[in-house]
């Protein structure tokens, strides 16, 4: 990985004077390897794309970033090494039985003692039957 450069992107700098905004290889303007949006390297991925493919960082650094604007704001995503990412841990039998009743505790009216289909509204603190019948 220590060639980040676009030859796509260097070509066009070379043939049409026109610099990408975001095309920082070396690290020199953004203090960190950057590329726009849709131009990262290969071999490189955010976290999202590493889930995707059922991988994790696994505690490296980010090696680069990818920017790009969205309205007023400019974003930034971080890219990772794939031949450093790790499988997913998978959660224990445990840890499932202790997300389902927390999830299930979620769904638990406290006034009528329900279990609802939806989420109960933490603002209401009861489910939407119990809060119809209450008008406060």
């Amino acid at each position: 990985m220590t060639d980040l450069r676009s030859a796509d992107l260097d070509n066009l700098a070379e043939r049409t004077g026109i610099r990408v905004e975001f095309y920082d290889p070396l690290g020199t303007r953004y203090g960190f390897p950057t590329f726009p949006y849709h131009c990262a390297p290969d071999g490189l991925a955010t976290v999202r794309q590493l889930r995707a493919a059922g991988l994790r960082p696994a505690g490296q650094t980010p090696v680069a970033q990818i920017y790009w604007r969205h309205r007023k704001n400019r974003r930034v995503a971080y890219l990772y090494r794939l031949d450093l990412a790790a499988p997913k841990r998978t959660a224990t039998p445990a840890q499932r039985e202790a997300i389902a009743k927390a999830l299930r505790a979620r769904r638990t009216c406290r006034v009528c003692e329900q279990v609802k289909p939806y989420y109960i509204p933490r603002r209401y603190g009861e489910c939407l039957d119990c809060h119809e019948g209450n008008p406060s």
